[in-house]
């Protein structure tokens, strides 16, 4: 009983040692009355603080637009001009007829020297990567496993085709884009390199190096590119790049490098092969050629948003100082509290 008793005690007087203390601070923060910053915010603080992020904003805003404005590029809409004439009114005839030769050459004048290296995307307009059926059309364990996992439910229709399954599975595999391109420059050849165009992420942890492509464009319903069964899907950069979806409905995405320079004025040729159907659903291709910056590619956008937010802030530190100035309140009077407003009223 006494070293029950004891530790009861010792327990108790552990007890009263610590709820005190955990009491106050369960009473400080529910009245909210813990330690915190609360900066009073005077005229004075205000409009320094507008103006202070103007100063910022602008200069950085500048500096971004002026990378953006260094960049050169090249954005040429080819999808049109390459229908030859007798397919004009019919361009889903065209695109569709085998027998009918898809080259066309292309002439880009470059409008600045474009030091290298020089990047090549494709564009595609009204194409909706972002559609719910689209994007869910696919198997990830698929292309890490291939064969070895046959949970492809997602991926119908073009799951399977004669009974066999399709390695890599689903629409966005299915809809490869397959225009081509080459480039010369007067009668020598720009080399593209097409290597590490896709996250490295992407190639090392999401597509076997294992996986070899089977089955693949086999039906009676061909959709965009092959892919060469004797390399495997982490090697097919093509694929990987286009397997990434896209958010919007217009969109680049990268196919290779120049990695030489361009002069002004040169003359770029290039020889397109347009395999892929835009036709059917109005949309546009493009191809583009583009140098970079310290901040990217060309986007006008942030450097717009900056210089919009500091030229705001200073605009609005100078309306709060005028009205500062014409009508100054002493501070800490309390008849300026709200409750006190209607005895002033009266």
């Amino acid at each position: 009983m006494d070293e029950d008793g004891g530790s009861f005690s010792a327990v108790g007087v552990q007890a009263q040692s610590i709820s005190p203390r955990r009491s106050n601070a369960i009473y400080h923060f529910t009245q909210q009355s813990l330690p915190a910053c609360k900066p009073v915010l005077t005229p004075a603080w205000v409009i320094t603080t507008f103006f202070l992020i103007g100063v910022i904003c602008i200069p950085v805003g500048l500096l971004s637009l002026h990378a953006s404005q260094s960049v050169v590029e090249i954005v040429d809409r080819y999808d049109i001009d390459c229908i030859p004439p007798p397919f004009k009114s019919n361009k889903v005839a065209y695109i569709k007829d085998s027998s009918v030769t898809k080259n066309c050459s292309r002439f880009l004048k470059v409008p600045k020297h474009m030091k290298a290296p020089i990047f090549i995307y494709y564009q595609l307009d009204n194409y909706y990567q972002n559609h719910r059926r689209y994007v869910k059309s696919r198997s990830d364990k698929q292309l890490l496993y291939g064969l070895k996992y046959n949970g492809t439910s997602y991926c119908k229709p073009e799951d399977s085709n004669n009974g066999l399954p399709i390695v890599p599975c689903g629409l966005i595999a299915w809809s490869l884009f397959n225009d081509t391109y080459s480039f010369s420059r007067g009668t020598s050849a720009l080399k593209v390199n097409r290597k590490n165009i896709s996250w490295k992420s992407d190639r090392d942890h999401k597509f076997g190096k294992e996986v070899y492509p089977f089955n693949f464009q086999n039906g009676s319903l061909i959709g965009g590119g092959n892919l060469d069964p004797n390399i495997p899907l982490s090697d097919q950069e093509d694929l990987i790049v286009w397997m990434r979806t896209a958010a919007l409905p217009s969109f680049r995405k990268l196919y290779g490098r120049i990695e030489e320079d361009l002069d002004a004025d040169d003359v770029v040729v290039v020889d397109v092969l347009n395999n892929y159907n835009t036709y059917s659903f109005g949309g546009k291709k493009k191809l583009v050629l583009s140098t970079s910056s310290w901040l990217g590619g060309k986007n006008d956008f942030l450097g717009m948003a900056y210089l919009s937010i500091g030229s705001s802030s200073i605009l609005i530190s100078l309306v709060f100082l005028v009205l500062h100035v014409k009508n100054p309140r002493p501070y800490g009077d309390a008849n300026y509290l709200s409750w006190n407003w209607k005895g002033i009223s009266s």
